[in-house]
């Protein structure tokens, strides 16, 4: 038999064939290729040398793959797996390989997205199975190759920071980075703004959640010194002034590691910097044997939190802005109902501390683990209690919802100003209302109000003007323990030490659930739950300046006058 014998026998494609493989691979929820091979007898070389040529698109081996340089950084590992395609980068060009070039939807996708001049190449589903299998076992490799280092480095001894140290430091910039660490922890400060300013850097720490002047480095060259050793400490280009840098880096004081997240951001005087510090045995210390006692709620408000955690399904919402100490109630709650007979599993971006007897889970979106992925998984692991760290979108929120529907009790966080606000956030995800108000047992918004210093308050009542500005009315003033702190070095000035939490909870019954439902005014809703036993955030505030624990102006900057 001849060559031209053997060709003439050889499987063909034309266009009309390839268009009735297509409408029966969509019929059939499988790939071209792969009903070509089986149905038409093409052997994978062949078919793709041949598709190459109908599509007009050149085909990539497997071999040449392996030798190539994927762009991640530009299309993410967890992305290209989604859409079954990869950016490779080749000299100073882009090519996008991908085994289904038949979807007009991933090629709009794709231009969109990368958003740059690039070639479209074809290659097997099986030799891009095989490469994203490669990279998957890479980037696992990687990652024990990190926490063997990290591990060698906490072995061979972090950093250590003390006042030795620190007067025994080999340069001015040196010194004085390391000083302003030491002193922000001692300072019991959650974060570290460095600010650069014409001619000089602030610094200024968080305390109690409120920021606090530290002091003024004068001279440009000192102020780029520090954000450069602070680069230096997180392993960060110190070249890149001009996009923003996230960091982090280890230091030890007094024998206790203390972690450091670091946001470069620049500005238009040069580049400032966020270091938010994290002592993990401290919160350790904190959390084990943690209550919703020990968090400052009222016994009204501990006993609502404790009915919703101790429900056998549904979803108990914590709402309120960042930084409002939602975790640690949520963490609370779960200690108070771990009694080891429930498996009960979290999944959190971070974990920043360790619950004993849970099963904690970090997201970690570059590998495509997001809110949304590790749910589903979560609910094939058998739980009985879920604790999602954050709803973001509205894939989340659905599959939360459906979890508390089949029998899960699921504590979860939203980003809201209120109870009420909650239901608009939801709404706005297009969440159905009825799904929402069936799985939710009820809401709690929290803030965190700073206490008076103990060493410094004075009793001292506003003006009666300020009294009434603030919606108490003159006549109920007298009923009121004003005071306020002169400022000592007990509280470094500020008139306050530690804080409280203060809350207002929504308990959820079959009036509010039809009003819900309704899209019935949000003033009608209030009037229920008021009805109901819902007391709002500002009167919750308003008790604790009747008890003497807080000023009038402290409960007027963290609540709205109604």
């Amino acid at each position: 038999m001849d060559a031209s014998t053997q060709t003439a026998h050889k499987p063909y494609i034309d266009l009309n064939r390839l268009a009735e493989i297509r409408r029966k691979a969509i019929a059939q929820g499988v790939s071209v290729i792969q009903l070509l091979e089986e149905d038409g007898g093409f052997d994978p070389d062949e078919l793709m040398q041949q598709l190459g040529l109908l599509m007009r698109m050149p085909v990539l081996e497997m071999k040449t793959i392996h030798a190539m340089q994927p762009a991640f950084d530009i299309l993410p590992f967890s992305e290209a797996m989604t859409h079954e395609c990869v950016l490779f980068r080749r000299d100073q060009d882009y090519l996008l390989a991908t085994s289904n070039p038949f979807s007009g939807k991933l090629r709009a996708w794709a231009e969109e997205r990368v958003d740059r001049a690039m070639e479209w190449y074809l290659v097997h589903p099986a030799d891009l199975s095989a490469f994203f299998s490669q990279q998957e076992k890479n980037m696992l490799a990687m990652d024990q190759v990190m926490s063997a280092s990290e591990s060698d480095k906490v072995q061979s001894g972090v950093e250590d920071l003390s006042l030795k140290s620190i007067n025994e430091g080999t340069s001015q910039v040196v010194r004085l980075v390391h000083s302003t660490l030491y002193d922000a922890h001692k300072s019991q400060a959650s974060d570290i703004h460095l600010e650069m300013a014409p001619g000089s850097l602030s610094i200024k720490y968080r305390i109690d959640g409120v920021l606090t002047s530290i002091g003024v480095i004068q001279g440009t060259d000192l102020a780029e010194q520090v954000i450069s050793r602070i680069k230096v400490m997180s392993e960060l280009d110190i070249a890149e002034r001009r996009i923003p840098q996230d960091g982090r880096f280890k230091i030890s004081i007094q024998g206790r590691e203390i972690d450091f997240r670091v946001s470069i951001m620049p500005s238009i005087f040069g580049e400032d910097a966020v270091l938010r510090i994290l002592d993990r045995q401290a919160l350790s210390d904190h959390i084990e044997g943690l209550t919703l006692n020990q968090l400052g709620f009222s016994a009204a408000a501990i006993a609502s939190v404790r009915r919703l955690s101790s429900e056998p399904y549904g979803m108990l919402l914590v709402t309120g802005p960042t930084g409002s100490g939602k975790t640690t109630s949520l963490y609370a709650a779960i200690s108070e109902v771990n009694k080891g007979s429930d498996k009960i599993i979290t999944i959190e971006d971070p974990i920043e501390y360790q619950l004993p007897g849970v099963l904690q889970i970090p997201v970690n979106e570059k590998k495509g683990l997001t809110f949304a992925r590790g749910l589903r998984s979560i609910l094939r692991h058998d739980p009985d209690k879920i604790m999602v760290g954050e709803i973001r979108d509205a894939e989340t929120a659905q599959i939360a919802i459906q979890a508390a529907l089949t029998g899960h009790l699921v504590f979860t966080t939203v980003h809201a100003n209120n109870v009420f606000d909650v239901i608009g956030r939801f709404s706005h995800m297009g969440v159905d209302p009825y799904s929402f108000v069936s799985a939710l047992n009820g809401i709690v918004a929290q803030r965190l109000v700073r206490l008076l210093c103990s060493h410094c308050a004075v009793d001292e009542r506003p003006d009666d003007e300020v009294i009434t500005e603030s919606g108490i009315p003159v006549a109920e003033a007298e009923h009121y323990r004003f005071r306020s702190g002169k400022g000592c070095g007990q509280c470094r000035g500020s008139g306050y030490r530690g804080r409280n939490a203060i809350a207002e909870i929504l308990l959820l019954n079959d009036e509010i659930r039809e009003l819900i439902v309704a899209q019935e005014p949000i003033r009608r809703i209030k009037e229920a739950a008021r009805n109901n036993g819902t007391r709002f955030l500002r009167e919750a505030a308003l008790d604790m300046v009747r008890q003497g624990l807080t000023s009038l102006e402290e409960a007027n900057r963290v609540t709205i006058v109604a």
